[in-house]
């Protein structure tokens, strides 16, 4: 039996006033994320999933899209609303989507 489909959708189609969530590391976070996101590693998201808006659509991103994936299918799983950013941060970073570090540095994906 073949795991069910992940919603999926281009970082180019993820709205600029949407509810971001950010599955890395806090050492993946702090090189670079996007203004705004919600950060909750992964390890830590069962935990702190109260700090998740209830309603609309999550975004969940990681570096590539892996991570954000298995996140994105258990939240579906639970009943809420969440799609996987394709390409995660390394394609955000590629599209040119907004950046910053957590030190004022120059953002990158680490």
């Amino acid at each position: 039996m073949f795991p069910p489909q992940v919603p999926t959708t281009d970082v180019s189609a993820v709205p600029a006033d949407a509810v971001l969530v950010d599955v890395r590391e806090p050492d993946e976070w702090a090189a670079g994320h996007a203004p705004g996101a919600l950060h909750i590693p992964m390890g830590e998201l069962v935990g702190r999933l109260d700090e998740l808006p209830a309603d609309g659509p999550l975004y969940v991103v990681c570096r590539v899209g892996g991570r954000s994936a298995q996140v994105v299918r258990y939240l579906t799983q639970t009943g809420r609303e969440a799609v996987n950013v394709d390409g995660g941060m390394l394609s955000w970073e590629a599209a040119g989507r907004p950046m910053e570090s957590s030190d004022g540095s120059a953002p990158f994906v680490l």
